[in-house]
């Protein structure tokens, strides 16, 4: 490009001639904002729920190495396209792991199918809730019992008081607002059909929760219902694998940031480490694959590491 124009928040930073500006100029200038903590957590993390080793897909991602501990929250960010969907999708066994190592609690596990995951304590909400999480004409209950109909069944039927039973207590845990638990989940706003979404998982008791895009299409004050809702999760134990193309979103939440870029980790940095520039600069390309933590500069700085 002759010029560039930077766009942050839905508005113009500025435009430059291509030589009046770095590479790491320009990741500044799109990510330079204030952002959001939480608290830091009382509960250190405990056992590693999910070890996953040299993970491969052909055509969708190649040595992939991570894990995640009981009550921690890990990221997985990067750009549209970088991976992230596909390993979370292969670990919950939607689609065929082609090569890598993947433990759960230890044991070396390959899962098969969803079913197989979600019995071994691995729960997964994708992206899209309309099209593959929620069926929205049925109602918020039946929604809500979908992944354990076995358990309020007998002899094959199922039993609607027990149904009901659970679809209200999931209701009231996660504040999900609406007409009611027969009404049908395409009646709710947005941001509470992602609660049902979640209420829907949860009601396996998983161990691990993998989210993907967890707030995607919700308006601020669903969003920040789902963020604390995310971090009471993990203070409850839970392990929880995020992926979010929000860099708020990850900075707010996450214990560690794992970035992708065309298929493999770029790099990896810990809570006090990981900042805007640094995530963006490894998800652009503006830090090697595989660059170790704290290769970024610290804010002010030169930018010659990269």
């Amino acid at each position: 490009a002759d010029r560039i124009t930077v766009m942050r928040d839905g508005a113009k930073v500025g435009v430059y001639r291509s030589g009046e500006v770095t590479r790491e100029e320009v990741v500044r200038r799109m990510v330079g904002r204030e952002i959001p903590r939480f608290r830091e957590r009382a509960r250190a993390p405990g056992e590693t729920l999910l070890e996953a080793e040299r993970l491969g897909r052909a055509g969708a991602f190649e040595d992939v190495s991570l894990r995640v501990r009981r009550g921690e929250i890990v990221a997985l960010a990067g750009l549209v396209g970088s991976g992230r969907t596909e390993v979370a999708r292969a670990i919950f066994g939607i689609d065929r792991l082609d090569s890598g190592i993947l433990r759960i609690r230890g044991k070396e596990l390959r899962f098969r199918s969803p079913r197989e995951a979600l019995d071994a304590g691995v729960a997964y909400l994708p992206e899209d809730r309309q099209r593959q999480g929620l069926i929205l004409p049925l109602p918020v209950a039946h929604n809500l019992s979908l992944v354990v109909l076995r358990e309020l069944a007998r002899r094959g039927w199922l039993l609607r008081q027990r149904e009901q039973q659970l679809a209200q207590a999931q209701v009231e845990r996660l504040g999900v607002k609406g007409p009611g638990i027969d009404a049908p989940a395409r009646s709710l706003s947005g941001g509470n059909q992602q609660k049902v979404l979640v209420g829907k998982f949860l009601a396996a008791r998983p161990e691990l929760l993998i989210l993907d895009e967890p707030t995607r299409g919700v308006d601020v004050g669903a969003k920040a219902e789902i963020h604390r809702l995310i971090v009471d999760l993990a203070e409850q134990g839970l392990g929880i694998l995020m992926i979010s193309s929000e860099l708020p979103e990850v900075l707010a939440l996450a214990d560690r940031v794992l970035v992708m870029r065309e298929g493999r980790v770029a790099a990896e940095f810990d809570r006090a480490q990981a900042t805007e520039e640094a995530i963006m600069a490894a998800a652009v390309g503006a830090l090697p694959v595989g660059a170790p933590v704290g290769s970024w500069p610290a804010p002010g700085g030169s930018g010659e590491s990269v």
